[in-house]
């Protein structure tokens, strides 16, 4: 391997290595130099954070962005094969294999996911070995259409990962077996499935000129993923610079490997490096320590964690830009920092009566909240019942971030057309061969998807749709599912440009939640369903952009790419139900708390709570006036005036630090607690900090080089070391291997036996044998 690694250099052009050579399609050819204006330079038009003024470089044959030209070739060879057989057998493949066993795992605790990196490591192995076969067409095609090339890759990729995640309605159909006893047929689960899947990429078609073309909209998560592409195949251009040192393909070869066998250590021999909350473990049983400096259920005040995947479960902190990552954390540590431990000191809500931070809901003895009790044998509110029973109740930290998920969504609007109104109106207008950035000028050349092609998706699915629901009782009216259909219309665009900006997406289904919830209570499918179609339609959308992005900076011709993410998203949704009926059919105890085998389906536990919370008891009983959180409503006033103050300061000091702050992004950052925590958000601001900012600024050349390198190793390695930790250490024999000796030592119990791995509340309870109102 090393002796590989050394001859690299030696042999750019040797076969099956991808060499971008200015000649295939010279830049300078692609269009006309610009004008000096930073707008038409980088198409922005808005007060851009991601750009640099002393850093655009040579804008006239390569992007602005440094953060784009160390990831992305600014060439292209337009010869190079991307459709082809065996790209479309690759792909096709993974999209079955990958999301069956995802779908598998995903009702198993612990579980684990494939993801698209492992896809991306092991296609590019397989696409070389196809290579060998002989050349020779069989039914006028080739067998072997030359080397494996970069493109295929990316083809191959796009089809593994499109549908890799289990489908969101998979979730309504296992919910409605579990908890409402409902097994409707496959035609049903397929027609909802598919609609909910494939009606956001007509959004995702339309939106593409907003979200896609533009310079400024550079997608950071996808760099990584250039990087590593461009990396495997050796692709040589400018923006990697010329500094010395090991080439990027050994140096991800060395940080995979570390990656890889470092993650044995937090991930299963000493997971006490994994939750490293060192202060706990001198004083376990002082509550107020294990809450400000627990890692479980506390404010993770211990900052610090040894565990890659704790560090990137929120995202790749080498891939967000720093100043967005510094918005996120302002955000955290203001209201998380800050304001919970104000409001529950002060029992705001009756918090000391339970832990300051957890992901479930409580009852007023303290108890995790039984929603059976209060349910009639329909699945209707039984409101006497939930009288005698208890008012639902909420951690510190869950009910903050109802409020921060509230604000979030009137912030996006009011940011949107402070910000993005000229912006939306000149893309609205502007063809891709007037984009001012060479990448969009070489796609030019490309022949575009027809708009026809997304009305034809959009007209297809919305039909599947009213079929699902109105064949099936479902209670849900197909007026409410229009509504659905315009919330994520009406909210992809502003979302997509705040995500292709700062790699963060706000999210829709608590707001979602909340208007079913209000408009239609007692009907908690109609509320999953109305979820599913608010959300996932714009959450869709947004994927299908993104992958629109990655294959506009990989040069793929956009007709393929739409018909591979359509392809593989149908199989993967196909295959996905079929497991899950299979799993449902054959699996005794399927989703019972003492299941043996770890089959206890946590997500549909949790989303099908969530039904009966919001679809059954509905909001009215907790936000309306007089309610235990009618208070966080008014997030909604403080997400809609928030934005105007950092934007009248802008117009008024152009070139302060006020022009960085992204309202939509403090107030949603922190939008995964729960169930993340400050053990993922504490270390992701400070590696953030050292390689966004300080490496960037200081060591740009060594920054260029190897920082997306470095993020696509580490992902890369540590998801392949859980492959393999599970498939060889936890799933055999039950997850026993090791239960006696190495699970069982200090390093692996010290951080579950204290306050803050228990949950422990700051005060019992008091004497009348629960807290809160004595009627409700």
């Amino acid at each position: 391997m090393a002796e590989y690694l050394d001859q690299i250099d030696e042999k750019k052009s040797d076969s099956g290595i991808q060499v971008h050579d200015s000649k295939a399609f010279d830049a300078e050819q692609a269009y006309e130099k610009p004008s000096g204006n930073i707008e038409d330079i980088t198409g922005a038009e808005f007060d851009d954070p991601n750009l640099d003024p002393n850093a655009i470089g040579d804008y006239e044959d390569d992007s602005p962005y440094p953060e784009v030209r160390a990831a992305v070739a600014n060439t292209d060879d337009p010869t190079i094969p991307v459709n082809t057989w065996r790209a479309w057998l690759i792909g096709i493949a993974w999209a079955i294999l990958i999301p069956g066993l995802n779908q598998f795992f995903f009702f198993r605790y612990p579980s684990v996911t494939i993801g698209p990196l492992v896809a991306q490591l092991l296609s590019f192995p397989i696409g070389r070995a196809f290579a060998l076969l002989p050349d020779v067409k069989i039914l006028g095609i080739r067998l072997n259409p030359g080397p494996f090339s970069v493109k295929e890759h990316v083809l191959i990729t796009i089809m593994a990962s499109v549908g890799a995640g289990s489908a969101y309605a998979t979730d309504v159909v296992a919910v409605q077996r579990v908890f409402y006893n409902q097994t409707w047929n496959f035609g049903y689960q397929w027609l909802i499935t598919m609609s909910t899947q494939l009606i956001g990429f007509s959004i995702g078609g339309i939106a593409r000129r907003f979200l896609v073309s533009p310079p400024s909209m550079i997608w950071p998560a996808n760099l990584v993923y250039c990087a590593l592409f461009n990396t495997l195949h050796h692709t040589e251009y400018a923006g990697i610079g010329h500094r010395g040192g090991i080439s990027r393909e050994r140096f991800f070869s060395y940080a995979c490997l570390a990656s890889f066998l470092w993650y044995f250590l937090p991930g299963y021999l000493f997971s006490a490096l994994s939750y490293f909350s060192w202060v706990c473990w001198i004083a376990p049983s002082n509550i107020v320590v294990n809450q400000l400096f627990g890692v479980v259920h506390g404010l993770g005040g211990s900052l610090l964690t040894f565990d890659w995947s704790q560090i990137a479960y929120i995202g790749s902190p080498l891939a967000t830009p720093w100043w967005a990552e510094a918005n996120v954390a302002g955000g955290f540590f203001f209201f998380f920092w800050f304001i919970t431990p104000v409001l529950y000191y002060t029992n705001t809500w009756d918090s000391k009566y339970m832990t300051i931070s957890s992901r479930t809901s409580y009852d007023h003895f303290g108890k995790p909240y039984n929603v059976t009790r209060i349910l009639n044998p329909d699945a209707t509110l039984n409101l006497q019942a939930y009288k005698e029973y208890s008012p639902l109740f909420l951690s510190t930290v869950f009910a903050l971030s109802y409020g921060l998920s509230f604000a979030s969504i009137t912030a996006t609007v009011v940011h949107a057309y402070l910000y993005f109104r000229k912006q939306i109106w000149t893309q609205a207008k502007r063809s891709l061969s007037e984009q001012p950035d060479i990448h969009a000028r070489l796609m030019s050349k490309y022949k575009e998807v027809p708009e026809w092609w997304y009305g034809i998706i959009f007209i297809t699915m919305f039909t599947f749709a009213v079929v699902s629901l109105e064949v099936w009782d479902t209670k849900f009216p197909i007026y409410a599912f229009v509504v659905s259909l315009l919330i994520a219309f009406i909210y992809s665009i502003p979302i997509g440009m705040i995500q292709a900006i700062t790699n963060q997406q706000v999210g829709l289904n608590v707001i979602t939640e909340l208007i079913i919830g209000y408009w239609m209570p007692g009907r908690p499918l109609a509320m999953m369903l109305f979820k599913t179609f608010g959300y996932i339609t714009m959450a869709q959308a947004l994927t299908f952009a993104s992958d629109m992005k990655l294959g506009h900076y990989m040069k793929i011709p956009p007709r393929p790419m739409f018909w591979a993410q359509v392809v593989a998203t149908i199989i993967g949704g196909t295959v996905q139900l079929g497991v899950q009926s299979w799993m449902f059919t054959n699996i005794p105890g399927m989703c019972e708390d003492d299941q043996p085998n770890g089959f206890i389906c946590p997500s549909t536990q949790v989303f099908g709570t969530a039904s009966i919370i919001w679809g059954v008891i509905g909001p009215a009983l907790q936000f309306s006036k007089g309610q235990v959180y009618y208070a966080l409503t008014f997030f909604f006033l403080i997400g809609a005036i928030a934005p105007v103050i950092p934007y009248v300061l802008t117009k008024k000091y152009p070139t302060s630090w006020f022009k960085y702050i992204n309202l939509p992004v403090i107030f949603n950052g922190t939008g995964l607690i729960p169930p993340a925590s400050a053990i993922n958000y504490v270390p992701w601001t400070i590696v953030g900090f050292i390689f966004q900012y300080i490496v960037r600024r200081r060591h740009f050349a060594w920054w260029a080089k190897y920082n997306y390198v470095l993020s696509a190793a580490l992902d890369s390695g540590v998801a392949l070391s859980v492959i393999f930790i599970f498939f060889c250490l936890q799933y055999p024999k039950n997850g026993t291997i090791g239960e006696n000796n190495v699970l069982s030592w200090w390093g692996n119990t010290v951080w579950t036996v204290n306050a803050d791995a228990h949950g422990k509340p700051f005060w019992p309870l008091p004497e009348k044998g629960y807290f809160g109102p004595d009627s409700w």
